[in-house]
């Protein structure tokens, strides 16, 4: 367990470079007091974010590193993972800047597992181009999955607003198919249990949206709500987590009443994703719950339409930074608490002899 004086190391995986990438890290990093409350570790290329510090015209000097164990607290390490110069092609995607934000990642994820680095931060990646150069996951979630060996829940999360989705990237022909009572409990099961170590939330209430519109107008438009979603509802309620639903989505995000609820459980990828990016898209953080390292990253993607036009809004990706940063605190201070918890007395036995109070030797 790391000490109360830790400063957490935050690992900065850098993403599609011609994307907005490396602007929003940069400008996150900036302020010459950062490194007072963290220490960034960005796996990268040192000419590439030079070329690209000198195109925004900001004032950055990195602590070149050739692993993130040699990364210094007060500094700005960058793990140089490519000595040559870049080709950069801002406003679209390249073979050679896919390749890089494959490199990254994994180069990012192993310092993680490794514990050379404490959280894990991603920058924005084009999917479709990593999977033609070979990623065999639609993004970062099932790729954490396979490196962790575990299953993963895709959390948005804002100050006031937390979303998680049944089902992600998959076709909306196959969200029905992909949801199951089991599968819905095992969800709010981990939704719960992150409140609680993750976000310090004691009792959790949690909201369920249902599939159908109008939650299927009891059978009317569809049965999943009837057959699966009220099910689970009910059996983790009455197993004492604070479960309620399902809801009609439609409806559902109104200030009233999504406000009394700590989090959300969509059961697909737009229906909680629309929603929470209109709400909460400058503060959002993208949040892979659920697994034993922690990744957050910003709730929005490469944005080639204004990379390189210096206008990309780096607030999302610092709150991923902090955000990151409070969970991994909130997680040492649960392990603390529950490591420290008092232990139930024993009681004694019945055997005539009160076991508080010392033997008598025989003579």
């Amino acid at each position: 367990m790391s000490p109360k004086n830790h400063k957490v190391r935050v690992g900065i995986s850098i993403g599609d470079f011609n994307g907005i990438g490396p602007e929003i890290i940069m400008k996150s990093l900036t302020d010459k007091t950062i490194t007072d409350f963290f220490t960034p570790v960005i796996f990268g290329s040192g000419k590439l974010f030079t070329y690209q510090k000198n195109l925004f015209k900001l004032n950055l000097n990195f602590n070149y590193i050739t692993e993130a164990s040699q990364a210094q607290n007060g500094k700005l390490n960058m793990v140089n993972l490519v000595k040559e110069n870049s080709n950069v092609e801002l406003g679209k995607p390249s073979e050679e800047s896919t390749k890089m934000a494959i490199d990254s990642l994994e180069a990012a994820t192993e310092a993680l597992m490794k514990g050379e680095i404490d959280v894990l931060v991603t920058a924005p990646i084009n999917k479709d181009e990593m999977v033609k150069m070979g990623f065999k996951h639609a993004g970062h979630t099932g790729y954490f999955e396979e490196k962790f060996n575990k299953k993963g829940l895709m959390f948005l999360v804002s100050e006031d607003l937390k979303v998680a989705v049944s089902t992600h990237h998959i076709p909306i022909s196959q969200v029905a198919e992909n949801i199951s009572k089991e599968k819905i409990k095992k969800q709010i099961r981990a939704l719960n249990q992150t409140l609680i170590e993750d976000f310090s939330i004691t009792r959790p209430k949690i909201a369920v949206l249902g599939l159908n519109p109008h939650s299927g107008d009891g059978g009317v438009i569809g049965n999943e709500e009837i057959d699966i979603i009220s099910p689970a509802i009910k059996e983790l309620s009455d197993n004492g987590i604070l479960t309620f639903g399902p809801f009609p989505a439609d409806s559902f995000f109104q200030p009233a009443k999504y406000k009394n609820y700590d989090a959300v459980l969509a059961m697909y990828h737009d229906q909680g994703l629309a929603p929470f990016k209109t709400l909460a898209y400058e503060e959002g953080v993208n949040y892979t719950a659920a697994l034993p390292f922690i990744r957050t990253s910003p709730d929005h993607g490469v944005a080639y339409d204004i990379a390189g036009k210096n206008i990309a809004d780096e607030r999302s990706f610092m709150e991923a930074i902090f955000t990151a940063i409070k969970i991994f605190n909130n997680r040492n201070d649960y392990k603390d608490l529950m490591s420290n918890r008092l232990q139930p007395k024993r009681m004694p036995s019945d055997n005539g002899i009160d076991e508080d109070l010392p033997i008598e030797s025989e003579m």
